[in-house]
């Protein structure tokens, strides 16, 4: 192989929905050729690859009798190499045992026998809420899996206080601050960000669900992971939209996505301003913006949690260009 094989590492204390994730990946995305799920269990049972096993439609190899990111370090790179080897794969998911710390496979995936053959896209960490508060008492590992999470999941959010969701959110961007923060039920979470390189975060056309609100609450696979029927406005998520074929001011629209509160985690779709469209990509307080060569009117999709829609959509009708 020329090209290297895109790595995803997913991390997160113990119980705090990785398998779940997993699972919901390789359930929502239509091509998973090439892809192989590697998963570590800390014991002699890999209970988690049997689950993980009944879902994915890829290739699941398990490492067991020990932590991935220690005893396990050297027979990590070498099935790494062995998997390269025999399967040639394009992509790589991790799921690390809940008390591997991120740190000691990203060195890993840095050492030569890897750096050269394999690459990093993203560490994504899941976060149950019920240990927020509790975070000191679990000791420098758990520190460690925030810390390097690039994508941070806020999951089993219907454990705790609503209120304090919005501390928690607010308290969890301090500790990481470069972070996408999403809070989640279930591991909702849209398959383009998993998969989405940084520097590319849009096909180079559209795709006929680009513009569609994604909808934890109504999430097919959610309802039958347990969610009750009913709306995303029932589990305490909001989906809405606002469209124009007005431009709107730049200076003023980028003003408005630095004050988005980070219950309102994802605004994705083509804004016009005057003379361009460019397409949005927000996602857990992050801004991503790619040029786009046509010139469709804005079309946003919101999703939020506990959000006051019609607040919102005033601050965005608030950017119309005078």
């Amino acid at each position: 192989m020329k090209e290297k094989t895109k790595v995803f590492v997913i991390t997160g204390f113990l119980g705090s929905g990785k398998t779940t994730l997993v699972k919901r990946i390789l359930h929502s995305s239509s091509d998973l050729s090439k892809t192989i799920v590697l998963v570590n269990e800390f014991g002699k049972v890999g209970i988690d690859g049997d689950l993980i096993r009944q879902t994915a439609a890829a290739d699941v190899v398990e490492l067991s009798s020990g932590c991935i990111c220690c005893t396990l370090k050297t027979d990590m790179i070498q099935t790494l190499r062995m998997l390269r080897y025999d399967y040639s794969p394009r992509r790589i998911i991790i799921e690390a045992t809940g008390v591997a710390d991120p740190l000691a496979i990203i060195e890993a995936l840095q050492e030569p026998l890897l750096s050269s053959q394999f690459s990093l896209e993203k560490t994504i960490t899941v976060l149950d809420s019920d240990f927020w508060e509790a975070r000191e008492g679990f000791g420098t590992v758990f520190a460690s899996q925030l810390r390097h999470g690039d994508i941070i999941l806020l999951n089993k959010i219907d454990t705790v206080d609503p209120e304090q969701i919005p501390d928690f959110l607010k308290e969890i961007r301090e500790e990481a601050p470069k972070a996408r923060i999403i809070p989640s039920l279930h591991c909702n979470i849209d398959p383009d960000i998993f998969w989405a390189e940084s520097d590319n975060s849009f096909p180079d056309r559209p795709e006929p669900s680009l513009f569609q609100p994604y909808d934890p609450g109504k999430d097919a696979y959610s309802q039958g992971a347990g969610f009750e029927p009913g709306g995303a406005e029932t589990q305490g998520f909001t989906t809405f939209s606002f469209e124009t074929p007005d431009p709107l001011d730049e200076k003023s629209f980028t003003e408005f996505l630095r004050t988005v509160p980070l219950e309102l985690f994802r605004i994705k779709g083509p804004v016009r301003f005057a003379g361009q469209t460019r397409m949005l990509n927000f996602v857990g307080g992050k801004t991503e913006w790619l040029d786009w060569p046509e010139n469709p009117p804005t079309c946003l999709a919101f999703i939020g949690w506990d959000v006051a829609e019609e607040a919102i959509l005033e601050k965005v009708k608030a950017c119309l260009a005078r």
